[in-house]
């Protein structure tokens, strides 16, 4: 079986396939010894009648839809065991011809992985921006902790913005009840929007065991079409008001909710080291990304149409996956949100081309750079994968599957990359401090004291940029 190889726009092939005339009366002789049990034919038991005869009864064609199919078969198994091309799709057969002198032509139309030509990877020169821990983000952190620990105390008086208040309420429209219109017992915090708009306001000066008639009018986009535009009213019992109260910062609060901290200052400062440690991390993850980008964007690349589709329709499955985690049903989700299969991955079709265009462009720069991985950082890998595990390296590895293999692979590669895109990248140095420039403690900048202080905090300053 011979071919010659003509190559198309997008990223597509054609191959067009000769099989000479032996070739094709041996594939017939093939496909006579698989389907002759499917012939009866009078005078012979089923599956003994020869060749000849069948072709005599049914016609010399009998058997060319299916010796074609099993040549085409043949065909794009010959390709696949080259290892000269990626294939992303077979896409169709083209021109099955019968030659004059016997035997069979056709071509194959397939799609190959893209090639993908690399622009400016190294020497990028982008500045990782590390954001300044200030004593206000000390402070809104703090905050949030001791709202996190707030108790609500019931108080005898009327109800302020910002209470908890305790209701059962019972809605009707025109008089008439409606579905989902009543709750007992219902903590609802005023101010915090939980119900359509008026509503919370109207609760505003409410005793305990008032009751209260709220008019509401329902927004024209609500949720549930009976009720949009809909003018309500709830009555509303009260059981209780409640404000919320803060715990006190201090040391006792302090040794409430650590183990090893003792005093404000003390926690004041393990906040900033969190911090950061966390701003940090922002920085060099927003490093990476703002890197792998401009990668990215500086390399040429075609995707062809089969291979976003092919993207897209895993992106579809994955979704899937995610929804049953939840216990819930792809079929029900595309019910209640008015979309079909296919137009939930159509959906998805531009986020798969940037996912492919990603994930191609890396792997252009892994080959480029002949990335290798060593036993040895398997090795390493698994052993802190166990460990995180809270198992033995045995125990993990008699639980590996060949998809975790590939991922601990593909992983230990990504982080190979990234050092390398970081370290090539030869950002341009920060501007060295002025020496006007001199950060307290607490993270906000200070002018310039006298000499012997301001030695001091240029020390101190350096200690914190660490």
């Amino acid at each position: 079986m011979n071919y010659t190889v003509e190559k198309l726009e997008k990223s597509q092939i054609k191959f067009n396939f000769t099989v000479d005339k032996a070739a094709y009366e041996q594939a017939v002789l093939g496909v006579y010894n698989k389907t002759k049990h499917k012939y009866a034919i009078p005078g012979f038991r089923k599956g003994h009648a020869p060749k000849k005869v069948i072709e005599g009864m049914y016609g010399p064609g009998v058997f060319f839809s299916d010796t074609v199919n099993d040549l085409i078969d043949m065909a794009i198994d010959e390709l696949e065991k080259t290892g000269e091309y990626d294939f992303v799709a077979f896409d169709s057969v083209d021109g099955v011809d019968v030659p004059d002198e016997g035997g069979v032509k056709f071509a194959l139309l397939m799609t190959v992985k893209p090639e993908v030509k690399l622009g400016q990877y190294k020497d990028l020169a982008i500045q990782k921006k590390v954001e300044k821990v200030t004593a206000k983000n000390i402070d809104e952190y703090i905050a949030n902790q001791l709202e996190k620990q707030a108790r609500l105390v019931d108080v005898d008086r009327p109800a302020e913005m910002g209470d908890t208040v305790n209701i059962d309420f019972s809605g009707a429209i025109d008089g008439e009840k409606f579905e989902g219109g009543s709750g007992e017992n219902f903590d609802l915090q005023l101010g915090s929007g939980t119900f359509i708009p008026g509503f919370e306001e109207q609760l505003v000066g409410v005793n305990k065991d008032d009751v209260r008639d709220v008019k509401v009018t329902f927004p024209t986009d609500y949720g549930a079409e009976h009720l949009a535009g809909k003018e309500a009213v709830f009555t509303c019992t009260v059981h209780s008001v409640k404000y919320k109260e803060l715990p006190k910062l201090d040391d006792e609060f302090v040794k409430e909710i650590s183990e090893n901290l003792n005093t404000v200052d003390e926690y004041k400062a393990s906040v900033k080291e969190q911090l950061t440690k966390e701003a940090e991390e922002r920085a060099e993850r927003d490093l990476e990304d703002k890197i792998v980008e401009k990668v990215v964007e500086n390399a040429e690349i075609d995707i062809p149409e089969a291979m976003i589709k092919q993207e897209a329709e895993d992106m579809v499955k994955d979704f899937e996956y995610r929804l049953q985690y939840q216990g819930l049903k792809l079929d029900d989700y595309l019910k209640y949100s008015n979309l079909t299969r296919d137009k939930l991955a159509d959906d998805y079709k531009e986020q798969a081309e940037k996912t492919l265009k990603v994930r191609l462009v890396m792997e252009a720069i892994v080959k480029a750079e002949n990335l290798q991985i060593e036993d040895k950082e398997i090795d390493a890998k698994i052993e802190q994968l166990a460990e995180e595990g809270a198992q033995t390296v045995d125990e993990f590895r008699k639980t590996i599957r060949r998809e975790q293999m590939n991922y601990i692979v593909n992983s230990i590669l990504s982080e190979k990359l990234m050092t390398l895109l970081k370290e090539s990248n030869k950002a341009a140095k920060k501007p060295t401090a002025k020496k006007s420039d001199v950060t307290s403690a607490d993270g906000e900048e200070k002018p310039q004291a006298a000499p012997k202080k301001a030695a001091a905090k240029k020390a101190e300053k350096k200690e914190t940029a660490e």
